[in-house]
């Protein structure tokens, strides 16, 4: 019998949304036929090929650009011939450009359409009012066509919501197998390092002026951030180091040298590296924000912070004693849902189930 085809189109494959992307494609890859077409930034690993089962179909769209243009005309008409070529049983549109452009190249009557925002767009902070307004309008239409909306968190559902009743929710989840492949299957837990660390790319959304305010007032203790990015000149206290960009490999052997993990988001969808952080067992003290606070209960799995007081009371407190409690609890969260057998085996559930009412 003949494997259904999914097709996902992806413009943004770079940091947490490849990840994303690589666990579900490869995750899907033995009961579905799996295409992604996809447009590689910056921040697209240059061995991004070899992250994927060889059974996955690589398709690279060349007219997806992250902001709005000119090449968003080629790109609809792109993609349009791309799904004509593959003839796909599903569609699965990710992130903003491609959630819009695909919405309106199909409609969703012959072909099950789905869309996953990964962080909407009009929830940036780093954006003019008019823009915020924009990115909300153009959601809000486009959330009439005939598509369902499958948010990766609790927070981003009840964003898609105001938009459509067509809405699901599928936790991200992270590969432990391949976490574990890449650590040789060392005990993180035992290498306790008091060194707070961040991974990421250096950007208005991962909040580097807060992080840089947070070292400046824990003078005596060595903050990493695993990454680099256009905001690097904010990293200015003299106890932060900044490795530069790592890849996924290497940045998780760094990380797992060390024992607090840091992320001070203004804004998230629900972020690979703090589920990898919790896997690794180190301890999480994250920004109270939508995506954080849906994964993390406070003193419970980790720790939820409103202020730069907030994070530096915290962290003295972990630097004296982490409690092993929270950090087992992390792990487990990780290990029973937030994993990309749970993931894949959820979406391929909503994928059968559209499948049957065409």
């Amino acid at each position: 019998m003949r494997k259904k085809k999914v097709l996902f189109f992806v413009e943004a494959m770079g940091g947490g949304v490849f990840t994303y992307i690589t666990n579900l494609a490869n995750g899907l890859s033995e009961d579905f036929d799996v295409y992604v077409a996809y447009a590689v930034r910056k921040q697209t690993p240059i061995n991004y090929k070899d992250y994927f089962n060889k059974n996955v179909h690589l398709i690279k769209v060349n007219n997806f650009t992250r902001q709005i243009s000119i090449h968003d005309i080629k790109a609809f008409f792109e993609i349009k011939k791309i799904c004509k070529n593959v003839n796909p049983d599903i569609i699965h549109l990710h992130s903003s450009k491609a959630g819009v452009l695909g919405r309106w190249a199909f409609n969703g009557k012959n072909i099950p359409v789905f869309y996953t925002p990964h962080g909407y767009s009009f929830l940036m902070s780093n954006i003019s009012p008019f823009k915020k307004k924009l990115y909300r309008f153009m959601e809000f239409i486009s959330a009439k066509r005939n598509c369902t909306t499958i948010s990766c968190s609790v927070g981003e559902n009840r964003e898609t919501q105001k938009l459509t009743s067509r809405a699901f929710h599928v936790d991200n989840g992270i590969n432990v197998k391949d976490i574990d492949a890449v650590l040789n299957n060392q005990d993180s837990n035992k290498n306790k390092s008091k060194v707070v660390f961040t991974i990421g790319r250096i950007s208005t959304q991962k909040g580097p002026k807060v992080f840089n305010k947070i070292a400046e007032s824990l003078p005596n203790t060595k903050f990493v951030w695993i990454g680099n990015g256009e905001l690097r000149s904010q990293l200015t206290s003299p106890n932060i180091e900044v490795t530069g960009w790592k890849n996924r490999s290497e940045a998780l052997k760094l990380a797992s040298k060390y024992g607090i993990f840091l992320l001070t988001s203004k804004w998230e969808g629900l972020p690979i590296s703090l589920l990898e952080s919790m896997y690794m067992k180190k301890v999480c003290v994250v920004s109270n924000v939508s995506g954080n606070n849906n994964v993390i209960v406070n003193k419970e799995n980790g720790y939820l912070c409103n202020s730069i007081d907030d994070y530096a009371g915290t962290i003295k407190r972990l630097l004296v004693n982490i409690p092993d409690k929270v950090v087992d609890n992390a792990y487990e969260d990780v290990i029973t849902h937030y994993n990309s057998t749970v993931m894949a085996k959820s979406y391929a559930d909503i994928y059968r189930e559209a499948l049957k009412e065409k």
